[in-house]
């Protein structure tokens, strides 16, 4: 039923468009207009779902809120946060990995996000990316004793302490015990009243080199949309029905936004039907059958979806355009759509069929369209390496086999938009002793640990110090205030005119000066910020 009301709204939003190039409908005369009127609607129909699926999780209907979640075609960071505990619910490792890696790649600041993905990470035994989430989690903090998330939709509040605590139990379970000790005496720093009992627990087995519980976020305590704008999606009608009070055409109970047509004696028996669509590009054709894609060139569908295919091929595949994305789909799914105000498919809802759906069919050898996505970042051929980069984000780069430290570099310090001097790559996450890959390194050597042309690095970053030239007193609180000779940590980019910084504690955004260049460590630029 919810597929259907999806198609219903793109088809109603298709309509909408039809009308305004003719000049049908004179209250949306641009396009603008008509972007903005379906933006609104696709952002309603994915809260209107998403307040559905937490209703269901509210009354322990998990295996129906989950569905509900998994239909949403577009979901925002903290539904993919969402989704990502119900899999934990379920047991499934690793569906909520990629549930927290979408949540995690739509905000890379939610810091709930690294510490659940840590947790999927300390379940499976992968104890290295367990302690790299638990890391950025903490540095998320920004030092500070908790973040409150009830603000955002979320009933909890994640505390240092126990960032660090879970830290101490991943070093131990590698057998750090030093570095376990250190992080839980540094969680004493940032203890509650609340936390102090767990911290000292863990301690005490630390001393006596005996693993802990970790600290868990709690179960079916999920992110909720805003209850009062939930309440404005509700359908009021404020104006009533309109009523034709007086008409030169007989019998006339038209009451929608097209004028009244010339009576023209010997006309038309019926008026013309506008040209539907010509400005979008392929032909419409709606989904049949439920399509999982098994390569990177394919594209997920499900029945009732309107796809428009640009081109089908001799072995019964067709590239078609769904959502903005390009892909690869069986045309023996589809099933070619009329769409026309006049259309009588227009009058009711698209009902899956209830056949079993063919038979895949074969993929010839060749070069094949793939999603724009997917040709952006990664294109792996006979003569290209996958490297898989753990930063604050995983993501993935296409670099020739074997090539040089200078080529490799170049290409993550363009992806991550840092200067190549900034960035420190390893093969694990210690970052140190022979991990470590720099100008000096033996490439063959690095290039040997490749499996299937696939590689994993870890990425991190070196602090940058900046002196001001000049003194600045701030007027809005977001930016921040320094005096000549202050020494400022660069933290991060926040756009090409602005800088994010420390100085003297207090964190904020800063000018960049177009003179601005990053030194490391101790190598201070005096510059003007």
């Amino acid at each position: 039923m919810r597929t259907q009301c999806q198609s219903i709204w793109v088809l109603t939003a298709l309509t909408l468009k039809v009308m305004a190039q003719t000049s049908s409908m004179r209250h949306i005369n641009n396009y603008t207009s008509l972007n903005t009127l379906f933006e609104t609607t696709s952002h309603s129909l994915v809260t209107t779902q998403w307040d559905e699926a937490v209703t269901c999780a509210d009354r322990q209907d998990f295996v129906e809120a989950l569905r509900i979640f998994l239909s949403i075609q577009e979901p925002n960071s903290k539904i993919c946060f969402d989704i990502g505990c119900l899999h934990l619910l379920n047991q499934d490792l690793d569906a909520a990995e990629k549930a927290f890696d979408s949540s995690i790649r739509r905000d890379e600041h939610l810091a709930v996000a690294f510490f659940q993905r840590g947790l999927t990470f300390y379940r499976k035994k992968r104890y290295e990316e367990s302690l790299g989430d638990f890391q950025y989690a903490f540095k998320a903090l920004r030092g500070n004793q908790l973040i409150d998330y009830k603000a955002l939709g979320l009933r909890y509040k994640l505390y240092a302490c126990e960032v660090l605590h879970n830290m101490a139990l991943v070093e131990a379970q590698l057998g750090n015990w030093e570095k376990a000790q250190e992080n839980l005496v540094k969680a004493l720093d940032y203890k509650t009243e609340v936390k102090l009992t767990v911290i000292d627990r863990a301690l005490q087995s630390i001393l006596k080199q005996k693993l802990f519980k970790p600290v868990e976020f709690p179960p079916k305590v999920l992110f909720k949309p805003n209850k009062h704008y939930v309440a404005e999606l509700e359908k009021k009608d404020y104006l009533g029905k309109a009523k034709v009070v007086a008409s030169v055409v007989p019998q006339d109970d038209f009451s929608g936004f097209a004028p009244l047509q010339p009576q023209v004696e010997d006309g038309p028996a019926c008026p013309k039907e506008p040209e539907v669509l010509r400005a979008l590009e392929g032909e419409p054709h709606t989904v049949l059958f439920e399509f999982v894609p098994e390569t990177s060139d394919e594209l997920a569908v499900v029945p009732g979806n309107i796809v428009f295919v640009l081109q089908k091929d001799a072995d019964n595949w067709a590239s078609v355009i769904f959502n903005e994305r390009r892909g690869l789909v069986p045309y023996n799914y589809l099933e070619r759509l009329e769409i026309s105000l006049g259309s009588k498919q227009n009058e009711g809802t698209l009902t899956p069929p209830s056949r079993a759906p063919p038979t895949r069919p074969e993929r010839k050898q060749g070069p094949t369209p793939i999603s724009e996505d997917t040709q952006q970042d990664v294109q792996c051929t006979d003569n290209t390496c996958i490297v898989k980069v753990h930063f604050s984000f995983n993501f993935a780069v296409s670099v020739p086999s074997g090539c040089s430290y200078a080529i490799l570099i170049d290409k993550i310090s363009k992806k991550l938009n840092l200067p190549s001097n900034g960035i420190t790559l390893s093969l694990n996450s210690e970052a140190n002793g022979q991990s470590i890959i720099s100008t000096n390194t033996e490439m063959d050597s690095v290039w040997s640990h490749a499996c299937d042309r696939r590689i994993t690095f870890w990425c991190h970053t070196k602090e940058i110090y900046l002196v001001a030239l000049h003194s600045f007193e701030s007027s809005n609180p977001e930016d921040l205030s320094f005096h000549q000779g202050d020494i400022i940590t660069l933290l991060s980019q926040v756009n090409k005119d602005w800088l994010e910084g420390r100085c003297d504690g207090n964190t904020g955004n800063s000018y960049a000066s177009p003179a601005l260049h990053c030194l490391h460590h101790r190598c201070l630029p005096h510059l003007l910020l």
